[in-house]
C-alpha cells in the first residue's frame, strides 16, 4: 500500500528543489546581463525561500512558486519580464474537448464537469461573495476554455461556498490563493486537467518554458502541484507577480473585486511574513454565476 504522507512529503521536497533550480538559473542569467534588475536585500530572499519551503512541505500542496530576484550587484533598472497579454496568438476552434482525469479523493463532494463540446466563445462572470467584500471575476473562454468550464461547474455546484482563501504572499509574488475546501492547501475536487494559456504556447524550448513572465495585477490563474495537475485552487494577483509560465491564466478581476483585494492586501500576511495565511481571514461565503 502506498504511504500517502511519504508521497506528499516527497512532492514537497520536489517543489523546493524546483524552486532552487529556478533561482540558480535566474542568478546565472542575471550575472551575464548588463545592468540587470532591481536588487533585493538578502534577508528578503531568505524570508521568501523560507516561506515557500514551509508551504511546499505541507502535504500535497498546490503551489505557485515565486520567481525571485537574486542578484545584489544591480542598479535600479526594473525587471524586464513581459506581461501576459491575456490573448492567444491563434484562436482556438469554436469548441474543444476537455479531459478531466480522476485524481484522488475530493476535499468536498462534487461531480466532474462534462468535457465534450466546450465553448471557446465569450466570457463568464463569477462573483465571490466574501466576508471582506465582493470579488467579481470575468473568466475568458477564448484563452482557457477547459479551466473556465471547470471553475464554472464547481461554482454552480457550491464547491467554493464556505471556504477560506488559505494563502497570501507579498513581494515579487503578490497573490491571494483560494479554492481548497480543506483550507490547508492540499485539497482538490477529485479530478485534474491540463495546463492551458500561456503554458501551451511555450512550445518545446525548455528556455522559453521557464522564461519569467508577469502575471498582471488583477489577473487570475490556477495553482498546481506540477504540470497538468490543475484542480480547484486558483490565485488572484492583487499586484503584478513574476513567475514562469507554468500557471494557467483564465481571467481577470473586475473593479469591485480589485478594491476588495486592495483592502485584503493592505492588511497583509499573518505575522508580517512574506508567505502564509492572510492577516485577517478571507472567507468565500457563496458564489454567484
Amino acid at each position: 500500500m502506498t504511504d500517502t504522507h511519504s508521497d506528499n512529503r516527497k512532492r514537497g521536497e520536489q517543489a523546493l528543489s524546483k524552486l532552487n533550480r529556478e533561482l540558480n538559473a535566474r542568478e546565472r542569467k542575471e550575472k551575464t546581463r548588463p545592468l540587470g534588475v532591481v536588487a533585493v536585500a538578502a534577508v528578503a530572499i531568505l524570508a521568501l525561500v523560507g516561506g515557500i519551503w514551509f508551504m511546499a512541505t505541507r502535504d500535497g500542496d498546490e503551489e505557485v512558486e515565486a520567481q525571485d530576484e537574486t542578484s545584489q550587484e544591480q542598479t535600479t533598472e526594473q525587471a524586464t519580464a513581459e506581461p501576459l497579454s491575456g490573448q492567444r496568438k491563434e484562436a482556438l476552434p469554436a469548441t474543444v474537448t476537455c479531459d478531466y482525469k480522476d485524481a484522488g479523493e475530493a476535499a468536498k463532494k462534487v461531480s466532474k464537469p462534462a468535457g465534450d463540446d466546450v465553448s471557446t466563445k465569450g466570457t463568464q462572470t463569477v462573483t465571490l461573495k466574501t466576508n471582506q467584500g465582493d470579488i467579481d471575476m470575468e473568466l475568458d473562454r477564448a484563452v482557457s476554455p477547459c479551466t473556465v468550464n471547470a471553475i464554472e461547474h464547481l461554482a454552480k455546484e457550491g464547491y467554493y461556498n464556505d471556504t477560506v482563501c488559505h494563502r497570501m504572499t507579498s513581494g515579487g509574488l503578490n497573490v491571494l490563493q483560494c479554492g481548497d475546501p480543506s483550507g490547508q492547501g492540499s485539497g482538490g475536487p477529485g479530478f485534474q486537467f491540463a495546463n492551458e494559456y500561456p503554458s501551451d504556447e511555450m512550445g518545446d524550448d525548455p528556455a522559453a518554458q521557464k522564461e519569467p513572465v508577469t502575471y498582471p495585477k488583477g489577473s487570475i490563474a490556477m495553482a498546481n502541484a506540477g504540470a497538468d495537475t490543475n484542480g480547484s485552487q486558483f490565485f488572484l494577483n492583487y499586484d503584478d507577480s513574476e513567475l514562469p509560465p507554468d500557471y494557467t491564466y483564465f481571467g481577470k478581476v473586475g473593479d469591485t473585486g480589485q478594491k476588495t483585494l486592495d483592502g485584503i492586501a493592505e492588511k497583509g500576511v499573518e505575522g508580517g511574513a512574506p508567505d502564509g495565511k492572510p492577516a485577517e481571514e478571507v472567507k468565500i461565503e457563496s458564489v454567484e454565476v
